[in-house]
């Protein structure tokens, strides 16, 4: 699935789509450049998980994990800064394996070996200053599920 996103607000409003239907255990992995809106959209996500915490890059810290008030936990990653998996390698695999958390994943190099093939992956482009070209795609059953419920809500974008 393919959309073009025109701005940072719709971009944050696909997360918000995609937050709505998470139930736990989901994997989401992101790809993009610096700039290209991976954080905006896990802002989105976070929302659409009901969590009002403020969702701030993990670029520096390397984790941020939200709790949300429907029972669920957001683990965000962002490896950017990260060489090899190391010990995150083992964290990554314990945090994907729990039921009750979402696991977000920016800059997943080092760690994709560990990362479950059944993840929605999002790829990110910048078409222009505000635009963008956002790729969906799954891995497996769960991400199937949920690739299927985004795409039946995909003139809630327009």
């Amino acid at each position: 699935m393919t959309l073009v996103i025109a701005s940072s607000l719709a971009m944050q409003r696909l997360g918000q789509i995609i937050g709505s239907r998470l139930r736990g255990g989901e994997v989401i992995e992101l790809v993009g450049d610096i700039g290209a809106g991976k954080t905006t959209l896990t802002k989105g996500i976070a929302e659409g998980l009901d969590i009002t915490e403020p969702v701030q890059s993990p670029t520096f810290t390397i984790s941020r994990v939200y709790q949300s008030p429907r029972g669920l936990t957001l683990a965000h990653y962002d490896f950017y800064r990260l060489g090899e998996a190391g010990i995150m390698a083992e964290e990554i695999r314990e945090v994907t394996m729990q039921p009750q958390t979402v696991t977000v994943v920016e800059w997943a190099g080092a760690v994709e070996q560990v990362l479950p093939a059944d993840r929605l992956t999002a790829r990110i482009l910048a078409i222009d200053e505000q635009s963008r070209r956002v790729t969906l795609s799954a891995g497996g059953p769960t991400s199937q599920a949920l690739l299927a419920t985004i795409s039946a809500a995909d003139e809630e974008l327009a």
